[in-house]
């Protein structure tokens, strides 16, 4: 549907005046229900362990003695394999249930934390953190979501309404943090034994890759008591308030191509592109930040957890305004300005003398980067057919997954081989370019609350 001047929307808009889902309201809170109870609980579980696997795994490698080419190795096939799955799973999800891809996902990550800690091998390591999404998203890692996109994001989206729904990803996006700064003390915790009880620091950090493997195993439980709808499971749909007949619906059904409608294939089309520069620049940075600090100033696994911390507590609280942000400024804008911020910020962590000063830039930067991410995971779930959502994240961010894997391997060749600094800048400069392109594809282009903003009617 198409507004006035050049706006445009995606054509479903069944849900923009949806009534409060039923069971709303959980814990005080107006729009949290049963299902999305137990995804944040989901979220917490999940970000409690990633919390500490980004800021140890760098340096586990390093104790083990592996330069950065070897982490950048082992990371570039983590993420080749993650792009691989989450393809898989997000065209599964649509048609076979996104809770039972949610399942299969929690039953990976737990056998990648175990399987990574009883390992010796570096290609046995490579296997297992490949499997387990092991250190995938950094040490900020809280508010990351790994190979659950595709099937945590629409599930999200469809207990939501259209203008609770930018909320509802940045608290989820903030409980995340939250318990990645919670996860992140436990990175000291190889150090602090050491000192206390003469534990050696090698064995302590197998512990943590094991009891990433048992909260792994308590994601499957938390998982089994969400439900989904099932008239957006098994085969192609559009609107839950479609009229049209059976007839053009078999139509449209033929017209799809691998889950996905024709218009919604040239909007997941220039969501690839964006995401192919974006997650390029993230595979430049993640643990690579990690390893940068430790060379570059020295830290101990000790800094690095008081600091990461701190900065996920500090970068949490955006998340919560990103909603506020989005409808004041508009959802596209939004997300190109805080963009563009936080890449010049990136080039001024590089120019810092002293690690604290140098963590305290990453924070500020961090801030300005996370506003933008509930934004954008909502308006591409706010664009698409409810029933195409799954397929849509998954084809959309591949691109995103295979550049990240690429990065963290060529960010190690150019730590060994050009300078220390150079992925670090090489980021900043691809997501300046990023910041473009977004604005480029989508700034005409408008979720279903900015659209009845413009186009106002009554509720029905």
């Amino acid at each position: 549907m198409a507004a006035s001047g050049n706006q445009q929307s995606a054509p479903d808009l069944s849900g923009l005046y949806q009534p409060p889902i039923p069971g709303g309201g959980l814990l005080g809170i107006s729009w949290l229900n049963h299902d999305l109870f137990w995804l944040f609980v989901l979220r917490v579980l999940r970000s409690v362990a990633q919390g500490y696997l980004g800021v140890i795994l760098p340096v586990y490698l390093l104790a083990l003695g592996y330069d950065a080419v070897g982490l950048g190795t082992l990371l570039a096939f983590g993420a080749a394999y993650s792009a691989l799955a989450s393809m898989a799973i997000g065209v599964a999800a649509d048609r076979f249930g996104r809770r039972n891809s949610i399942i299969l996902i929690s039953l990976m990550f737990m056998v990648g934390g175990i399987g990574f800690a009883l390992s010796r091998r570096f290609a046995w390591l490579i296997v297992f953190s490949a499997i387990g999404a092991i250190g995938r998203g950094g040490a900020l890692a809280g508010g990351a979501w790994g190979m659950f996109y595709p099937a945590v994001q629409p599930l999200i989206a469809e207990r939501s309404t259209h203008y609770d729904r930018t909320n509802v990803f940045g608290a989820f996006s903030f409980i995340g943090v939250l318990a990645g700064a919670a996860g992140s003390l436990l990175a000291g915790l190889p150090s602090l034994l050491k000192r206390v009880a003469g534990t050696p620091e090698l064995d302590t950090f197998r512990w943590l890759f094991i009891l990433s493997g048992l909260l792994g195993m308590v994601m499957v439980l938390a998982a089994l008591p969400v439900k989904e709808s099932v008239h957006l499971i098994g085969g192609p749909h559009v609107g839950r308030d479609d009229d049209r007949g059976e007839g053009a619906q078999s139509a449209l059904a033929r017209e799809q191509v691998y889950g996905l409608s024709r218009e919604s294939w040239r909007l997941v089309l220039r969501f690839m592109v964006t995401n192919t520069t974006n997650g390029f620049a993230i595979g430049m940075l993640g643990p690579i930040v990690v390893f940068w600090f430790v060379r570059r100033f020295g830290t101990t696994s000790v800094q690095l957890a008081e600091v990461f911390f701190a900065l996920n507590l500090v970068t949490a609280l955006p998340y919560l305004f990103a909603g506020r942000l989005a409808l004041r400024m508009g959802t596209v804008r939004s997300v190109v300005v805080t963009r563009a911020i936080g890449a010049v910020l990136m080039l001024a962590v590089v120019a810092m003398p002293t690690f604290y000063l140098a963590a305290l830039m990453y924070g500020i930067r961090a801030i300005f980067n996370v506003l933008s991410i509930p934004v954008r995971q909502s308006y591409v779930m706010g664009v698409i057919t409810p029933s195409e959502r799954s397929s849509a994240s998954a084809f959309s961010n591949f691109p995103s997954q295979v550049t990240s894997a690429l990065g963290p391997y060529v960010a190690g060749h150019m730590i060994e081989h050009i300078s220390l600094a150079m992925p670090l800048e090489f980021a900043a400069v691809i997501q300046g370019i990023n910041a473009g392109l977004y604005w480029f594809f989508f700034h005409n282009i408008l979720p279903p609350e900015e659209l009845a903003e413009l186009n106002p009617r009554s509720p029905e």
